[in-house]
Order: structure tokens, then sequence, then C-alpha cells
């Protein structure tokens, strides 16, 4: 088969990544609207959510993993979040120089403020899609997720 030829598939999955891109925009402006009245931005509101999430402090390379996301750019926010009290840092008993990153009761409540502002806004997009499909897509992202993190050249076949 010819590599530059697109399969079927590949041009259904095109497609779907095209959307990805254009819905993680519109995600981002949107999630950026919605928490503003909290001195937040959707970037600052994942990382709290992120540290929220954890089972126990983490220091900043643990939640970017965790994230998937440039280990610089969690520390510059991480850094803003601690400047405006949000998050503190604590020694790290397992590593010197990697301080746990932890949230104030400011950053506690800044986080379900904005929880309170999403949750019936969700609902609001929810409403009208079938469950199912939504889980289906929740699998279709985990399994391309799965794909890409095992493989830095996902699909490569060079």
């Amino acid at each position: 088969m010819d590599a530059n030829i697109r399969t079927p598939a590949g041009d259904a999955l095109t497609d779907l990544i095209l959307d990805l891109f254009r819905v993680n925009n519109l995600i981002l402006t949107w999630g950026d609207r919605l928490v503003a009245p909290l001195g937040l931005t959707s970037a600052r509101w994942q990382i709290l959510g992120a540290i929220v999430a954890a089972d126990r402090p983490q220091p900043v390379a643990w939640l970017a993993r965790d994230l998937g996301a440039n280990r610089q750019n969690v520390q510059r926010i991480v850094n803003d979040l601690a400047a405006e009290g949000l998050v503190r840092f604590e020694p790290n008993p397992h590593h010197r120089r990697a301080q746990l990153v932890v949230l104030t009761d400011r950053g506690q409540q800044t986080f379900d403020d904005a929880i309170s502002f999403y949750d019936p806004r969700v609902n609001a997009l929810a409403d009208g899609l079938p469950l199912e499909d939504i889980r289906m897509a929740g699998r279709v992202m985990k399994a391309l997720r799965k794909k890409f993190e095992g493989d830095e050249n996902a699909g490569d076949q060079t």
C-alpha cells in the first residue's frame, strides 16, 4: 500500500483531529470566560484541578506529567498561583530541590468556586447529547491518548 494514500479510517481520524483542534480552542476560550471573574484562566484552573485530583502533594514535574504538559510552562503558572496565594510550596522529603505544590485554603475556595460555575454549564452542554455517545467519545479520546503516550512518533512507519 502506498504510504501517501490515506485509508478511510485515516481520513476519519484526520477529520476528528481537526475538529479536536477547533474544539480545544473553543473549550479554552469558554473556560477562560467562565473563570475570569475568579482571576483564573483555563490553564490556571487546569493546574488547580490537577493538584486537587492528586492523591498527595506533588512536585511540578509530576503535575506536568499528569497533565501531559511542558514542565516549564507548568512551573511558570504554579509560580503565578503561588504569588497570588492560591498554592504554596512545601519541602519534599524525597527530593531537596523539587518542592511539593499544595493548595492554600484560598486556592481550594477558588477551585470550588470555579466548579460551582462549571457544573451547571457543563450540564447544559451535555443536554441533548446521548450519554452513550459522550461515553464513546471518551473511550476514543482515551485510546488515542494511550497511542500517543506510548509512542512519541505515534503511527510512524519509518
